[in-house]
């Protein structure tokens, strides 16, 4: 039934069958093959119990935050100010991709939004300023996957619904992790340009009277980052009310720029609808295909199989990993999350692993199938900036970032600690 069921999904996918209707036409492949029972009819009370958690408001919500962020021209003034600030290093630019991903992942919470929004901004500085195309265009995909791993950020809390795991812990432990990521991608880049010399390009000209006037453009993602997390730790706010103070924030910083207009919320709206709609779509479909799955005892066979490989602890994570590192080549991240956790999350935690630590080493293995071909969904997302040139430039320059991701996954289970080092101090 496993090989049925791998064959199946990656047959929908080479398909390019939209990754919704994959997962809900593979949960009713097999009910028909495998079940006695109509499973199929059960789906309307599934579909209703995901579709009315609470905290699943915080999704549309997140991404509204980003789109008003992006329209309202903030995420352009952020990205001139860390230009300003970074460009001094070998690389120049390519490091304001990473920190401006970074510090938009921090208010934005989707991976896809961060690409998209520092991409846009940043492209047309590739034949400007004389970069390496591919390491610069990779910088952006790999910049972008810092949304899901640096809070407030949609994939933790999906975690935490599958996982019954407490989302402000999670959002404390991928503080460290975030940070650190984003220095091992800039740590790449300059090791790339001191070698390759070409590849840095022409750094933009400055001066310190000019960084020190742009500061006042990195207050805004600042003080909604403090607004969102802030009021989470206060105790004032759940992950979804904080959701919505962080909307409102944006909303007032549009006005005082004066880009609060009709047409702008109306762009904002549409773009936070089709973002919304394909997320929720996967989650619904997603939370059928764990019901068949549960109800056909793949999830028991799954266990039994690998409780009898005799691995022990440690040799059972390694083929955990590399399961997802193989996985995230043919799934989207997204789906991936909600297919997977119910599965492998209880036998990493009979094994001995904390939960938080475990959904931190989830997100970044994660991270890594959004920039491995063919499904990476950030490399689509870059291509699709771009006005000309192939999909093999944004592959290749992402190849590097990718085993830079590997070394993170190496030190959060050598140093479980760089997870759970905060988490400790606040609970």
């Amino acid at each position: 039934m496993l090989g049925v069921t791998a064959l199946v999904l990656i047959g929908l996918v080479a398909l390019s069958v939209p990754v919704a209707a994959a997962l809900g036409i593979l949960g009713l492949v097999l009910d028909n093959l495998y079940s006695f029972m109509p499973l199929g009819l059960a789906m309307g009370e599934i579909l209703w119990q995901t579709s009315t958690e609470y905290i699943l408001i915080a999704i549309p919500l997140f991404v509204l935050l980003g789109e008003i962020l992006l329209r309202s021209g903030i995420a352009t003034r952020v990205y001139a100010a860390i230009a300003e600030w970074l460009s001094w290093l070998p690389g120049g630019l390519m490091h304001a991709n990473i920190g401006a991903c970074a510090m938009f992942a921090a208010t934005s919470g989707s991976s896809v939004a961060t690409a998209a929004t520092i991409g846009t901004v940043a492209e047309p500085e590739i034949r400007r300023h004389g970069y390496g195309e591919r390491l610069f265009l990779g910088s952006i995909a790999a910049g972008g996957t810092l949304g899901i791993l640096i809070p407030p950020s949609i994939n933790l809390i999906i975690y935490g619904l599958l996982t019954n795991t407490s989302v402000p812990q999670l959002y404390l432990a991928g503080f460290i992790p975030g940070l650190l990521l984003a220095l091992l991608f800039m740590t790449l880049i300059v090791v790339a340009c001191i070698v390759t010399p070409h590849l840095a390009g022409r750094p933009p000209q400055t001066t310190w009277a000019r960084r020190i006037s742009t500061l006042p453009d990195l207050l805004p993602p600042l003080g909604i980052f403090l607004v969102v997390v802030g009021s989470i730790y206060a105790g004032l706010a759940t992950p979804t009310e904080a959701a919505s103070l962080g909307v409102v924030a944006a909303l007032i910083l549009a006005a005082a720029y004066r880009t609060l207009t009709l047409e702008m919320l109306r762009q904002a709206i549409e773009g936070t609808m089709r973002t919304t709609a394909m997320i929720m779509l996967i989650i619904l479909a997603a939370s059928f295909l764990n019901f068949v799955l549960g109800a056909l005892g793949v999830t028991q066979a799954m266990t039994q199989f690998i409780d009898g490989l005799g691995l022990g602890a440690f040799g059972t994570l390694m083929v955990i990993v590399l399961a997802y590192l193989v996985l995230g080549c043919f799934m989207e991240t997204l789906s991936m999350l909600i297919t997977t956790t119910p599965l492998i999350a209880p036998i990493v935690f009979a094994l001995g692993y904390d939960p938080v630590w475990f959904g931190i080493l989830l997100t970044v293995l994660l991270e890594t199938a959004l920039i491995t071909p063919p499904v990476g969904v950030n490399l689509y997302v870059v291509q699709g900036i771009r006005p000309r040139g192939g999909m093999n430039d944004v592959i290749m320059g992402s190849l590097p970032f990718v085993l830079m991701m590997f070394v993170m996954v190496g030190l959060l289970i050598a140093f479980p600690q760089i997870a759970l080092w905060l988490p400790s101090l606040f609970y």
